[in-house]
């Protein structure tokens, strides 16, 4: 599927996964294949080594091992990496990786790519940290040498980061010519240029300057020569867990349940919601129906979600969301 039919697509959702909370393979599994059958268009999962410097005894699968499981049991709903990190996996190693996930699910990959962030973790695996401009073109050199080896019959290349002579990967991905390419993030000199000149799709948080980035985003097109149009916009509704209720009730005893769990006085979590915050995917169906409605103007077509919990709470807190809010928009 081309690019273009990807964002002519309507409003799609997808449930974010995140490993490194502890969850099991089995809760997972259950998770997706509720998904499937709900009507959720896809399946992420984050790629970290560990949550933090305490969490000896919190399991943290790896993402792409997740994600061929996933794709071993499910039938339709799309896997997807919010995002890799390119530091964790050399370029080459990473694109025979994925197109082996696109294989098993017989094309129904994402490749959701960044450039890495979490400093801990580079260096409790011995992984250099270089600053975060060189992180960014590390990446970019690694974009080029996944689509040519996604694409060539045999790549030579040599960049200022990586080097390879003479590969060749196979299997090439089901997906022509590739597995839709995801970047994350909103850096608005570097990243969102290389957006623009490599990606299919870019995927956002919700921010004070989320306007403004897509029109950064389309002032690189324009230099580039891209259309924007053709290049997808997905927003993760990152932070505090998404929460919707019919019940303001509940709504504010699941506030007050908030500001305790982050030691934060309630005024101020709900300054915070009113600002924009990540939390303020917490309200009535309304409420979010309507912060929806409000980013489909801007241009988005692609919502990753996020639920509260690690366990197979999660089945019946995505059935509710898809009943009030999905099925709605």
């Amino acid at each position: 599927m081309s690019t273009r039919e990807l964002v002519n697509l309507k409003v799609k959702f997808g449930i974010q996964i995140e490993p490194q909370f502890g969850f099991d393979y089995q809760t997972v599994e259950k998770i997706a294949l509720e998904a499937e059958k709900i009507g959720y268009d896809s399946i992420w999962s984050s790629d970290h080594l560990f949550l933090n410097d305490k969490s000896e005894e919190i399991n943290c699968m790896d993402a792409w091992t997740l994600l061929a499981a996933l794709a071993s049991v499910t039938k339709k709903i799309k896997l997807g990496t919010l995002v890799t990190c390119n530091s964790y996996r050399y370029p080459s190693i990473l694109a025979k990786i994925a197109a082996t996930v696109d294989m098993i699910s017989n094309g129904r990959l994402f490749f959701g790519f960044g450039a890495g962030w979490k400093e801990i973790e580079y260096n409790a695996y011995g992984i250099p940290f270089p600053s975060t401009e060189e992180r960014l073109y590390q990446m970019e050199e690694a974009i080029e040498i996944i689509k040519k080896l996604w694409t060539e019959p045999k790549v030579t290349y040599e960049g200022k980061y990586y080097q390879i002579k003479d590969a060749f990967a196979a299997p090439k991905p089901v997906q022509k010519p590739w597995p839709p390419i995801m970047i994350g993030g909103m850096g608005k000199k570097i990243l969102l240029r290389m957006v623009a000149k490599h990606a299919d799709w870019c995927n956002f948080f919700l921010r004070p300057d989320l306007e403004k980035s897509l029109q950064i985003l389309e002032a690189h097109c324009k230099t580039l020569g891209r259309d924007y149009n053709e290049i997808g916009k997905s927003l993760f509704a990152v932070g505090v867990p998404l929460f919707v209720s019919e019940s303001q009730d509940e709504i504010e005893k699941h506030k007050e349940d908030l500001s305790k769990r982050y030691n934060m006085p309630l005024e101020d979590l709900k300054e915070r919601l009113k600002q924009g915050a990540p939390g303020s995917w917490i309200g009535t169906p309304e409420d979010l129906i309507e912060r929806f409605e409000y980013l489909n103007g801007l241009g988005f077509t692609y919502y990753q979600v996020m639920f509260p919990g690690h366990d197979e709470s999660i089945v019946p807190a995505s059935k509710k969301f898809a009943e009030l809010v999905m099925k709605k928009l």
